[in-house]
């Protein structure tokens, strides 16, 4: 004869074994609940081996192991949709100067000359390029590691030519927030809300995070040495 108690374990007679078997039948589930595709596998403790004490409260044992559920999910498209959307709405602005008087290519380049790149033109492309392409791969989740290591190496290269050390922070706060941003995705991954799901860049976030991350500071570094 079993049981099942409110928590989805089904408890035999015998209080030497306990299983769970996932929520039960008659639960309902919603947006925030565990999906079963991260729960953890059925287990059995077998704890009936060990001597107890008779005269002791009877106890189900439940998993500590941390669980994903669909609100980290939601948690992360937020941030790809705030850092890839202001990433893409930058890069169309030095594309085209669309939203700023600051903007389009030649102000660009002129911006570039300002921070003492020698290469302005080819480098004004890269990174209007870099920006849109990058905010964009990054809002869909598609080909996620290049989309966020094109934004942290952007920004990376923005903090060193931009940043006065003399004053807080360098003056470079929103910088730093943007290229954490990007740094902290690269390794969590865009989530299931993304295109690149069941990709094995998806499935092993961050062992791509970490090989794009030395990609991203080898260019960034190849930028300031030689090209400026």
């Amino acid at each position: 004869m079993s049981t099942e108690d409110d928590r989805g374990f089904y408890t035999t007679g015998d209080s030497s074994t306990t299983q769970s078997f996932g929520p039960s039948s008659g639960g309902s589930s919603s947006f925030f609940d565990d999906d079963t595709s991260y729960s953890n596998a059925p287990t059995t403790n077998f704890s009936g081996f060990a001597e107890t004490d008779p005269t002791e409260p009877e106890t189900t044992p439940r998993s500590t192991r941390p669980e994903w559920h669909r609100g980290l999910d939601f948690g992360l498209l937020v941030l790809r949709l705030a850092l890839g959307g202001l990433f893409v709405a930058h890069g169309l602005d030095k594309l085209f100067g669309w939203f700023t008087d600051a903007g389009g290519m030649n102000n660009t380049r002129e911006l570039l000359s300002g921070f003492g790149f020698t290469e302005p033109g080819v480098l004004s492309w890269v990174v209007a390029v870099s920006e849109t392409a990058g905010g964009v791969l990054v809002v869909l989740g598609l080909f996620f590691p290049a989309g966020a290591a094109a934004i942290l190496a952007v920004m990376a290269n923005v903090i060193v030519v931009k940043g006065d050390w003399n004053l807080f922070l360098g003056t470079v706060e929103l910088e730093m927030i943007y290229a954490a941003t990007a740094f902290g995705l690269l390794f969590t991954g865009p989530g299931r809300f993304a295109l690149d799901r069941h990709t094995p860049w998806w499935r092993r976030a961050p062992l791509f995070g970490f090989v794009f991350l030395v990609i991203a500071a080898g260019l960034s570094v190849v930028t300031l040495v030689v090209w400026r």
